[in-house]
């Protein structure tokens, strides 16, 4: 380019004396701009060659090598970013879950339920500090698996979480008030659906059909069957029988198992059961 720019500069007072013609001056102003031109394709080229990143994160390990061969006219993946802060968890949820839930909403069993604040359980069972927020609900259904995907974006200030991760993830999709919950130990299944073995007021064991719906935790909500106030025996299942009269004991969440029967008083409220999804 500066050789033709050098040309053109001398052409430029030969051709006000007729010493150079017209021809041979258009012909040095055409390869100037063409020089530049080429400059210019050599500048574009030369920045593509350190393409920037189009998301902050942090980039892993390099999928080529310095001196490899990449296709100009062909994608070629040489690292791969991860975008930690925010961090997005996608997680999916039955549609007959959900479409229970609209319905209890819809029937007035139930109310709905702010799910703008999303909490996070991570793998040692402990609970993420940061609340994340609902990003959106997809509006079909996986045919393979009859669930909805959904995404929740969390922040992620000290980089803890990282992409792969298995969680939990918490958020109150509908609220039911004085709700009737048993542990989920205690709750059997027959021929005839669930049940659960209780004592009466003269210490005998009998079975109550009962009908859960979701859980809570790790209590199952019981929709019927149970009235609150009743002994719903937890621990000894295996040692008793319908019709046997027993001396319970109180039952503590978390207890180890024991051969005695322990009962739990299921009239305590759940008062704001949540959806627990993987």
């Amino acid at each position: 380019m500066a050789a033709a720019k050098a040309v053109f500069a001398r052409y430029t007072p030969l051709l006000d004396i007729k010493a150079v013609s017209q021809q041979e001056f258009d012909a040095a102003d055409a390869r100037v701009k063409q020089a530049e031109a080429a400059a210019a394709k050599a500048r574009l080229d030369l920045e593509n060659a350190v393409p920037p990143a189009p998301i902050p994160g942090r980039i892993g390990r390099a999928m080529v090598t310095e001196g490899a061969l990449v296709g100009k006219g062909e994608a070629t993946h040489l690292v791969t970013i991860e975008q930690l802060d925010p961090i997005r968890v996608e997680f999916s949820q039955s549609y007959s879950d959900l479409l229970r839930l609209q319905q209890a909403v819809r029937n007035g069993k139930q109310k709905k339920a702010d799910a703008a604040k999303v909490e996070m359980v991570l793998e040692d069972g402990s609970l993420y500090p940061e609340k994340g927020r609902l990003q959106f609900t997809d509006l079909a259904v996986d045919p393979n698996s009859g669930a909805v995907l959904l995404r929740a974006e969390f922040p992620n200030p000290r980089r803890e979480l990282l992409p792969g991760t298995f969680v939990r993830v918490r958020f109150p999709q509908a609220q039911l008030d004085n709700a009737i919950r048993v542990p989920q130990r205690a709750v059997q299944g027959g021929a005839q659906g669930q049940f659960v073995m209780v004592v009466d007021a003269a210490g005998k064991v009998a079975p109550r059909p009962i009908k859960t719906s979701t859980m809570s935790g790790g209590d199952f909500i019981v929709d019927d069957g149970l009235k609150g106030g009743e002994q719903v025996i937890v621990n000894g299942l295996q040692k008793v029988r319908p019709g046997a009269v027993v001396k319970p004991l109180p039952w503590t969440p978390g207890a180890p198992l024991t051969a005695a029967p322990t009962v739990a008083n299921p009239a305590a409220p759940a008062a704001k059961p949540n959806e627990e999804k993987k």
